[in-house]
């Protein structure tokens, strides 16, 4: 069957040939050539193939409207294979790393600007170099993108034509990059880097769809907040005026002196950053003045900004609700366009009024699947149970419901022992006493070195005795070894690496015995006195408070015995594997305003030992207390990718961010303060809300199914995103799947 010609609209079944009973049909791609001259092998394996690659896209969520001829399937799966996508995430991470070499290279101790010693930078052409060969794989990355969807649906994707446009802009700076021989200092390109893993993220896309949607709800909540903002400044500029009587302008001159810091004060305050240093001044004339600042936090910090989390938690709940529904909607169309391919194989009755589909195809199909182990095996001993050799729709939709279930991990069997002196030692090890033996031993352990450190904490190296210290260490490591030991002889040794938290305890148990062997190899054994001078890498000292460390750090085994805890701990476990697309925005967001400070604050702080240093005064020649410069922030700037991200960072946590307003105010200025306050705005407020709305949701979820369901032993559930929703998702119905492949670019029904 010649597939070549008809790339665009790759038809489903046999060349304009009427299955009778089906109502399916396809336009022919080369020459028109009957059913029976077809025969059943090309088409057969044509429609195979469209079924894999059909239920690939279901397991994974992505779009079924690609080309489905037999060349571009081939380029698909190749696109979409482990190997491809490796390389492609491979670009990504390289071409953004490449901000910590540039010019200003990051590749400096420390980016104190009192101590820093000249960075080195790379020679020009060399990082241009690297990022030309990215820009290559990404040329090829959205040809092949666009050549699978066709041209008339890459039009009305505006994720690849923004990919695109954000290409062609990139390579036109870095053609005027090597045109200036690499001086410039504006490169517009840096800026857009985090848009290549942006696109590339399906999840990072819905969640920014979510972020947008819920924007005008908040804006409503900011814009309040804006007018609070602002009348309470006009409030605190009259009643801060400025009066004859210096001694009660200490308000005036410090917080209030005209509009731009009487907003930035204020809004300050919002954060609570500088409460109550703001309020002090007018406070020690009349304690009235209180009232003002305690009314306007109250109103801006606990009622409006909690509103916002509110809205935020309410808005972006619902609409990433609808991101997960619409995600079902793809896995089910995806495996309905598969049956829809299925039915249209020769082992079907021609004569039938309903569509089925042979076991055995099936069986072929998932053979070539790629799919999770757990998945495919579930799905075989389902059909091989069903007495069947045909599958309705319904019978085929119902089988990949196994792929919406819990991951469900099953620990292998404990050894059977003959001896009974055996079988008792298993029951005993194996029994949850002994592990609470463990936990009390661990926590003798811990608070023995507590006992240790509180007596020696004044006292000098010269002066301390680790003997006891050392004989304790030694002890209850052997205690840890027996323990680790016997675990082992009772659940035998797959089933006890079959539980993270064997694996954690028996790890740091290893790590523990080394560091202990190697101590008492160069140092000897414990005795009164143990105080020997520093031999090896390591003196004394150090090799005992590293074991230390890793004993406090065993502590955390208890937290899978208590039952609440361990509540917590999963449920911040679980919102790390789900927080990818939530990072992957920071980092976007991260990124993007690290160069943008970069460009506009690059150099501007100066130590003050420099003459070329802004103008600065302070009385007697001291600094002012709580000033960038009195409070040794050198290292806080934006002279590399680096420092800006810690920058960043800092400003993001709002603890002391109003030292970083009127320093980079001062050394750069006025117009300086609106983007900190842009970055407040979108990390501080937005960012942070949608995380807690996402941990408020996880948890409650998950302790909404602790509720319902009684805990077990042996089995280990794991959550998506799209699992935490499951319980209220809608099923779409057999008329909107079927109305969806109708619309498909690149095949035709007409049943």
């Amino acid at each position: 069957m010649e597939v070549g010609a008809a790339a665009e609209a790759e038809p489903l079944l046999p060349p304009r040939t009427w299955r009778a009973g089906r109502g399916l049909w396809r336009a022919g791609g080369g020459g028109a050539r009957s059913a029976t001259e077809d025969g059943t092998g090309a088409d057969n394996d044509l429609y195979i193939n469209q079924a894999i690659v059909f239920i690939e896209d279901a397991i994974q969520y992505r779009s079924i409207n690609h080309r489905v001829d037999s060349k571009s399937l081939w380029l698909y799966r190749w696109y979409y294979s482990r190997t491809c996508q490796w390389i492609l995430s491979l670009t990504i991470t390289i071409i953004l790393a490449l901000a910590f070499l540039e010019k200003p290279s990051s590749l400096t101790i420390t980016s104190d600007v009192r101590y820093r010693l000249p960075a080195w930078n790379p020679p020009c052409g060399l990082t241009e170099s690297i990022e030309l060969l990215c820009f290559l794989v990404f040329m090829v990355d959205v040809s092949v993108k666009s050549y699978l969807i066709g041209w008339e649906e890459f039009w009305k994707n505006k994720w690849l034509v923004a990919y695109i446009l954000t290409l062609i802009v990139s390579l036109t700076d870095w053609i005027v990059s090597l045109s200036f021989f690499c001086t410039e200092n504006v490169r517009i390109r840096r800026i857009l880097r985090p848009f290549f893993l942006l696109q590339n993220s399906s999840m990072m896309k819905k969640t920014l769809k979510s972020i947008n949607s819920t924007l005008p709800e908040m804006a409503s909540v900011v814009l309040l907040l804006a007018v609070h903002l602002s009348l309470f400044t006009m409030f605190a500029m009259l009643l801060f005026a400025r009066t004859k009587d210096g001694q009660q302008d200490k308000e005036w001159v410090g917080y209030f002196r005209n509009l731009p810091d009487s907003l930035t004060s204020l809004l300050v305050l919002l954060t609570t950053a500088n409460n109550p240093d703001v309020m002090i001044p007018a406070y020690s004339m009349n304690r009235a003045y209180s009232i003002f600042f305690i009314l306007f936090t109250v109103l801006g910090n606990l009622f409006l900004m909690n509103l916002l989390t509110a809205i935020i938690y309410n808005q972006f709940r619902g609409y990433l609700l609808k991101s997960v529904q619409s995600s079902l909607f793809r896995r089910r169309l995806g495996i309905r366009a598969a049956f829809e391919v299925l039915s249209s194989l020769r082992e079907a009755p021609a004569n039938a009024q309903q569509s089925y589909v042979s076991t055995g195809a099936l069986l072929r199909v998932l053979q070539k699947v790629e799919m999770d182990s757990r998945c495919k095996q579930a799905i075989m001993r389902s059909l091989k149970m069903c007495s069947c050799d045909q599958l309705s729709a319904a019978q085929f939709q119902k089988l990949f419901e196994e792929l919406d279930k819990d991951a469900i991990k099953q620990h292998p069997p404990s050894p059977e022992y003959q001896s009974r002196f055996m079988q008792k030692m298993q029951f005993a090890c194996g029994h949850p006493y002994f592990g609470y033996l463990g936990n009390v031993v661990a926590l003798a352990n811990i608070v023995s070195i507590c006992v240790v450190l509180v007596m020696d904490a004044d006292k000098q190296p010269s002066e301390r005795d680790d003997f006891f210290l050392g004989a304790i260490n030694c002890f209850f490591i052997l205690y840890y070894l027996l323990e680790m030991l016997l675990k082992i002889l009772a659940m035998g040794l797959k089933r006890y690496l079959s539980y993270p938290s064997n694996r954690f305890d028996g790890l740091l148990t290893v790590i523990l015995l080394v560091l202990e062997i190697a101590t008492f190899a160069v140092y000897g054994f414990p005795h009164r006195g143990w105080r020997p001078e520093f031999m090896g890498l390591l003196s004394l000292w150090d090799m005992v408070r590293l074991v230390n460390m890793f004993i406090v750090f065993r502590f955390l085994r208890i937290i899978p015995n208590m039952k609440f805890m361990a509540l917590v701990v999963t449920t911040l476990l679980d919102l790390v594997k789900n927080l990818r697309a939530f990072a992957g925005i920071l980092l976007v967001v991260f990124y993007a305003f690290a160069i943008t400070g970069i460009m506009l604050f690059k150099g501007v702080v100066v130590p003050l030992g420099n003459t070329s240093a802004v103008n600065t005064t302070y009385g007697n020649g001291t600094l002012q207390c709580g000033t960038y410069e009195q409070l040794e922030y050198w290292p806080n700037n934006f002279d590399d990718f680096a420092a800006a991200v810690v920058t960043l960072w800092d400003v993001m946590v709002v603890n002391n961010w109003q030292v970083f307003l009127e320093a980079f105010s001062r050394y750069s200025s006025p117009w300086a303060k609106i983007y900190f306050v842009t970055w407040w705005l979108i990390s501080s407020v937005i960012w942070v809300n949608l995380f807690v709305a996402l941990l408020l949701e996880n948890f409650i979820h998950k302790w909404d199914r602790r509720c319902h369901r009684e805990p077990l032993s042996d089995i280990e559930y794991q959550r998506t995103v799209e699992l935490m929703f499951r319980d209220v998702l809608e099923e779409p119905t057999e008329e909107e799947l079927m109305e969806k492949l109708h619309q498909h670019p690149h095949l035709q029904l007409c049943r």
